[in-house]
């Protein structure tokens, strides 16, 4: 049966997998995003949010697939951007950044983007593709909360607007701050499971067969 290795160290990401029954091996890629970034720029000129996203998800599952043996590995590469007015945000660099930030955010809506990236480690005669790869982005629309600029120091100085793209989470403490999405939940989390699903079976994997026997 196919193993799926994520390669990233979001732990909504491991954590949603879990929930939906799959159990995968971890491996952190390592990836310098800036310098993927700027080489892809520097090929196809600027680069669409949704693109950033796809690029950076694609990047990480090559590089962790590259130092990979196996016949039964499947490896999923994972990123998310937020774009706001035109722009694109990753993780806030600093709690300046990150108040400034939602200063923005606040009364608004943005939309989340989030690439997938599977490259199949599956030999042929094993019921893999060969080293086929399939990616896709997802895009949630987030309308955000009315928040005083008490609210939004009190969570900036909790730390974890600095962890994740955009400066927020849904699933965590900055869910009392989304007043409401348009589209796949977990998109906005980290990752999309049903473009997940659609990928795979790209690959000729049904999800089920992800999951662990017994």
């Amino acid at each position: 049966m196919p193993h799926l290795v994520l390669a990233s160290a979001s732990p909504a990401r491991l954590a949603t997998l879990r929930s939906a029954g799959v159990e995968p091996e971890v491996v952190v890629s390592g990836v310098d995003e800036d310098a993927v970034l700027a080489a892809a720029q520097e090929r196809h000129g600027v680069l669409a949010p949704a693109e950033v996203a796809l690029t950076l998800a694609r990047a990480k599952a090559e590089a962790v697939a590259g130092d990979l043996t196996g016949h039964d590995l499947i490896v999923l590469g994972c990123d998310s951007v937020l774009e706001l007015d035109g722009a694109v945000h990753g993780k806030p660099a600093s709690a300046s950044e990150a108040t400034a930030r939602w200063r923005q955010m606040r009364r608004s809506s943005g939309v989340l983007h989030t690439g997938h990236w599977l490259t199949d480690l599956r030999d042929a005669a094993d019921g893999g593709t060969g080293g086929s790869a399939v990616g896709a982005t997802s895009s949630t629309v987030v309308h955000f909360a009315d928040l005083s600029d008490d609210e939004i120091d009190a969570y900036v100085a909790t730390g974890e607007p600095l962890q994740v793209a955009g400066a927020f989470t849904v699933d965590g403490l900055g869910g009392p701050y989304v007043r409401a999405i348009e589209g796949d939940y977990h998109t906005v989390v980290g990752i999309g499971l049903p473009v997940l699903r659609d990928l795979l079976g790209q690959l000729g994997v049904s999800w089920h067969q992800l999951w662990p026997p017994g």
